[in-house]
């Protein structure tokens, strides 16, 4: 996984931290400040850690309750937000007692941040900070990566309304116009009603005239309606799909932000199935279904508003009906909350085993698992279909429920109503315009129970999505010091390292494991298979952290470095390189810190030095060749040379080679080894070995075996040692001469 660009982590360094032999420490970086501990409002906005500056907001509603530090007590800037209506409704609620007034709102004239040269916008500025959603103190042992008592959540409810408040300005007036559209549809039954009482008290009277102007002057207006309507529902759906491509962003970005432990628990479908099904019935609940709840609000409102206002005796009769569905409406909605997160977690289920065996596809084909694979997946797919079933009868229940309530207002008010006119306390007109209203009242109450268990839907989808937007990752993501650039030489050491694996701590891999690589140095790991050779690697690139002794890089712990930092002096080449689907260009590219920088002969320059140009040449669209998923498009040596380019335009310090030559060929193992060679020239390496010729080129070789290192020297001096391990290792013909 590669970080942002190193120029963002520089912009707020103090003058003169740039002395030679000074450690740069990134004190001042941009990142997300969610909530100060015992605020109530979930909108704050992307600000420096240290110096104060309101900056636009990547999830200003997210709603993610953080421990962070920011020495916060109003000694910020002030409120700046602007706006009317909706806008200013949601900044009023987000300053509510007890909240920052850290320039949470950041107005017209908040400075912009700097976008981290990642696409997206302030969307994607969460990279230049930090672990992008807090800077804080590290997290204690034990922690689980979630929510802290100290930092209670908000409610889910406040998180959803939080996603739309980026879209504030385009809702607001969504809503001015829902506003428009829902006064004129509701003065129809009143002014309908009018024309039937003029109609029937004067039935003798030639009144077409009138009649043609007020019912083209309603027409007029019906039209505006409609026009106000059309516009309301064009800027719901747009702003929804802004959302949505919001909330996709920071949840890919939340991802890619957690430690690599976190993959080693988690099933990659469930997180493609997060990223897409999920953020979608998300984003719905918070625009169209949002809008279409405000709207039959609104005309519930006004309907009973009208119906008190021509008859107040009428009006409570008929509405006696409405705190049964109020009551029924409850209960279901949080069936179907629970519902709704058990079926998202078997969607992803199922989405997990298709991605899997398709990616395997080669490997089902070659075991003949086809009908095997078909019934796990249909057995899954089955499951979601009782689910949905179950949903479907409470869905019908409830609906039917409430269809029978709006009938029953439609008869009583024509019983009670009745009544009424034959005692003279109603004219038809007023008759027909409060039937007209309990009927649009009616159709609200049904559409406030679909907004209602949609909502509950958006509320069970989210569930999920909050565990991964506010997880903080247990290994810090961006923070830490920066080594002197013209004083740092390479040098690393293995002191007392005990290591296991999160996902088996059970399983010891290292027990007091020490290992010194000097600078400039080739290091020569052997030892026999599981022995932990690979994961000596994954230490260094600070993938996992040790339980205790250290991994020191010119004798600083390299916990207390900047992960970003560390992996951008650090190039690796492995035994099956992973390519992306992407040109053979843009897969060298991305090794440069900045890939969109990178020019057409800076790649073909380092595609010659790793002696792959004359491959890639042979393919019709040279390096635009597109490999396929993982180079799957490649053989093994061609996707070894373009590994072996993609570390020589990183140009790193410290190479970590794992057999790199171990699956070759004589004569493709010939020209990596050759590009290998040129790429170690100067470099501190540690290679795994596999090869005797890699081993004997090797300045020091060293033995790993039950957890330590057992045998350290070179290549003949180790081989004279009868009964040495490396000696029955080569007797074993472990390693394949040369």
């Amino acid at each position: 996984m590669r970080g942002p660009p190193a120029w963002p982590l520089r912009l707020l360094a103090p003058p003169g931290a740039a002395e030679p032999g000074r450690l740069l420490p990134v004190a001042c970086v941009w990142a997300p400040a969610i909530r100060a501990p015992g605020s109530l409002s979930p909108f704050t906005g992307l600000r420096p850690t240290r110096l104060w500056g309101a900056g636009p907001a990547l999830l200003r509603g997210f709603g993610a309750a953080r421990r962070w530090r920011s020495g916060c007590r109003g000694g910020g800037p002030g409120y700046s937000g602007g706006g009317l209506g909706l806008a200013r409704l949601m900044g009023l609620w987000a300053r509510a007692p007890g909240s920052c007034t850290c320039g949470a709102f950041a107005g017209l004239g908040a400075p912009r941040l700097p976008r981290a040269g990642f696409p997206g916008g302030p969307a994607a500025a969460a990279w230049a900070g930090d672990e992008a959603w807090r800077r804080g103190q590290a997290a204690p042992p034990g922690d689980n990566g979630r929510l802290r008592p100290g930092s209670p959540e908000l409610p889910e409810a406040r998180k959803l309304l939080g996603l739309a408040y980026p879209e504030r300005r385009r809702l607001a007036a969504a809503v001015g116009f829902l506003t428009i559209s829902s006064v004129i549809s509701m003065s129809a039954p009143f002014f309908l009603g009018k024309i039937i009482d003029v109609i029937y008290t004067n039935p003798t009277v030639d009144y077409s005239d009138n009649l043609t102007r007020l019912c083209l002057g309603l027409s007029g207006v019906f039209l505006c309606g409609a026009a106000a309507n059309a516009i309301r529902v064009y800027l719901m759906q747009t702003s929804g799909q802004r959302i949505v491509n919001r909330l996709r962003t920071s949840l890919f970005s939340s991802i890619l932000r957690q430690e690599v432990a976190f993959f080693d628990k988690t099933r990659t479908g469930e997180l493609i199935n997060r990223l897409s099904s999920d953020t979608e019935l998300l984003g719905r609940s918070v625009t169209e279904n949002l809008s279409d709840g405000l709207r039959a609000g609104a005309q519930a409102s006004v309907g009973i508003s009208m119906m008190f206002f021509i008859s107040p005796n009428l009006a409570t009769f008929v509405l006696s009906v409405v705190p049964p569905v109020s009551i029924i409406a409850v209960i279901y909605g949080r069936y179907l909350r629970k519902l709704t997160k058990v079926t998202q977690d078997s969607l992803a289920q199922a989405t997990q085993l298709a991605e899997e065996r398709i990616g395997n596809v080669r490997t089902v084909r070659a075991f003949g698992k086809e009908m095997t694979e078909r019934d796990k997946y249909a057995s899954k797919v089955d499951y979601v279909m009782q689910l949905a079933r179950k949903e479907a009868f409470a869905r019908a229940g409830f609906f039917g429920a409430t269809g029978l309530s709006g009938n029953l207002i439609v008869l009583s008010v024509l019983y009670k109503g009745g009544l009424l006119m034959g005692s003279a306390h109603m004219t038809v007109g007023e008759l027909s315009s409060f039937l007209m209203y309990a009927f649009w009242v009616g159709i609200s109450i049904g559409g406030l129970s679909s907004f209602y268990s949609e909502l509950m839907k958006g509320l069970g989808a989210g569930g999920r999505l909050w565990e991964l937007l506010e997880r903080e990752p247990k290994l810090p993501f961006n923070e830490g010091v920066i080594l002197n650039e013209k004083s740092f030489q390479g040098a690393l050491e293995f002191k007392n390292v005990h290591f296991a694996y999160p996902a088996r701590p059970e399983v010891p891999i290292f027990q007091d494991f020490s290992l010194s690589i000097p600078s400039g140095s080739v290091t020569a790991l052997v030892g026999p298979s599981g022995s932990g050779k690979s994961t000596v690697l994954s230490l260094l690139l600070r993938l996992y952290d040790p339980a205790s002794g250290t991994i020191s890089l010119d004798g600083h712990d390299i916990r207390q470095l900047n992960p970003v930092w560390l992996r951008s002096k650090i190039g690796t080449v492995s035994q099956e390189p992973i390519l992306f689907s992407c040109s053979i260009a843009e897969n060298i590219a991305y090794g440069a810190d900045d890939p969109s920088s990178v020019t057409t002969e800076e790649v073909q320059r380092v595609a010659e030095v790793a002696n792959a140009v004359a491959f890639i040449r042979n393919f019709p669209q040279g390096f635009n060749t597109v490999v396929g998923e993982k180079g799957v498009l490649l053989s093994g040596g061609q996707k070894q040379r373009i590994a072996i380019a993609r570390a020589l335009l990183k140009n790193p310090k410290i190479l970590l080679l794992d057999e790199a030559t171990s699956a070759l060929d004589a004569e493709n193992e010939h020209l990596v080894q050759e590009a290998l060679d040129r790429l170690m020239d100067g470099r501190t390496v540690l290679v795994i070995a596999h090869r005797l010729s890699t081993i004997k080129n090797a300045n020091m070789v060293a033995v790993l075996d039950q957890g330590k290192i057992t045998e350290y020297g070179k290549h003949e001096e180790l081989l004279s040692k009868p009964n040495g391990i490396y000696r029955k290792l080569m007797n074993k013909q472990s390693f394949i001469s040369a």
